[in-house]
């Protein structure tokens, strides 16, 4: 087997692995970064994108494409519906900031072509990936898409390999400490031929569960309603579906616009958390450390800015020899991570009802949407969560 050495080995180039070999490239730190799934098969996943404006500031910045500000939807606000109202958070009112509609497809796209742009050196398609020998300097091994077996030692290890992640692995049990919260509810999406029913998006509390009106491009729109993790998709004819989506945004004469669903899904979710996020010379970043609800829209933008921190420190390690700096790179990352765990866990459990819910925390539930309503303080305090917090 041909070995081969690099400075850093990644393992993921998802958004976040490829972001990290963009911004090590850009301090002259070479890596390898590799991927089971082929370009192709990343491109054709479907997946929703709420973007912060630091996360739009590090694609734009720094020369991977400027598609976020031409191609992507600038929102100021959010609404929250409750009782038969809407009630718009004005981001650029109260904290001066906006977040953009951009899919984490196109995320992916933009970064992939720059890597491709800059000679970066990605593998896609790979098969059979093992790591070893962390806590020195590892090793990771895999089989190309030629069939062509490599082995990569690196100075430093990282693992963006999603939330199920090989890497985590190679956190000793004895150090390793998991936090799961498990919610009984999923959500029911759909993708619809329409175009959009309002101009942000809408969060609306009901009765009979939470709904999101969501966005996809002008002609094509993506919504949700609470459902049941075992939901039959099968039992749900279009006709229902609109039934009880039109139910749960009503009121002050809005309707949403209909048409044709084109895909239909179920998605069960939970908060994760993985500390510490370091282990000798393997660090990890994005999905492989910690999920969240999509409530908050926090997940592409957390492993965006776990790999922006880490490049600072890996880059202040490599090139000026502050190999000690690296200590501090779990400790910042979890910051911001429990901040998005708070601010997802709120808004989940504020709009979602519960399976016993009383109707005392139906009526606890409102009081407490009506209290951010009515608060400057309130409101902008959503707001502030919500477009991200500067990266200390």
């Amino acid at each position: 087997m041909p070995t081969e050495s690099t400075t850093v080995g990644i393992v993921g180039a998802g958004p976040a692995g490829l972001m990290l070999s963009h911004l090590l490239a850009l301090s002259g730190i070479e890596s390898v970064a590799i991927d089971i799934r082929s370009r192709e098969e990343i491109e054709h996943t479907n997946r929703a994108g709420i973007l912060e404006q630091d996360s739009v500031r590090l694609l734009t910045d720094t020369g991977v494409d400027g598609r976020v500000l031409t191609d992507g939807y600038e929102h100021h606000g959010i609404e929250l519906r409750f009782g038969g109202e809407g009630h718009r958070i004005n981001f650029q009112e109260l904290v001066g900031a906006s977040v953009w509609l951009y899919p984490q497809t196109d995320v992916f796209i933009d970064l992939a072509n720059a890597r491709a742009r800059d000679g970066g050196d990605v593998r896609f398609g790979v098969t059979n990936p093992a790591v070893r020998e962390v806590t020195g300097r590892p090793v990771m091994s895999f089989t190309d898409a030629d069939g062509v077996d490599h082995e990569v030692r690196c100075d430093y290890l990282v693992g963006s390999d999603g939330s199920r992640s090989m890497c985590r692995h190679e956190l000793p049990e004895s150090l390793r400490r998991q936090y799961y919260k498990e919610y009984p509810f999923a959500w029911f999406g759909i993708m619809v031929e329409a175009p959009p029913s309002a101009p942000e998006l809408i969060y609306a509390r009901h009765d009979r569960g939470f709904a999101l009106i969501s966005q996809r491009t002008d002609v094509l729109q993506r919504m949700y309603f609470q459902c049941s993790p075992t939901e039959d998709i099968d039992a749900w004819s279009d006709d229902r579906i609109w039934e009880e989506l039109q139910t749960r945004v009503e009121g002050g004469g809005f309707r949403l616009i209909e048409g044709p669903i084109t895909e239909k899904t179920v998605l069960p979710f939970r908060s994760f958390v993985c500390e510490p996020m370091r282990h000798g010379n393997l660090f990890l970043a994005g999905d492989a450390a910690h999920t969240v609800p999509p409530t908050g829209a926090k997940g592409l933008n957390l492993a965006l800015q776990d790999v922006k921190v880490l490049h600072e420190l890996l880059d202040a390690a490599i090139n000026l020899g502050k190999t000690e700096l690296l200590d501090t790179y779990s400790t910042r990352a979890l910051e911001r991570v429990w901040k998005a765990q708070q601010f997802s866990y709120r808004m989940t459990t504020m709009l979602h009802s519960l399976p016993d819910e009383t109707p005392f925390d139906a009526r606890r539930q409102l009081g407490q949407l009506n209290d951010i309503v009515s608060s400057r303080f309130g409101s902008a305090h959503i707001a502030e969560c919500y477009t991200g917090w500067p990266t200390t």
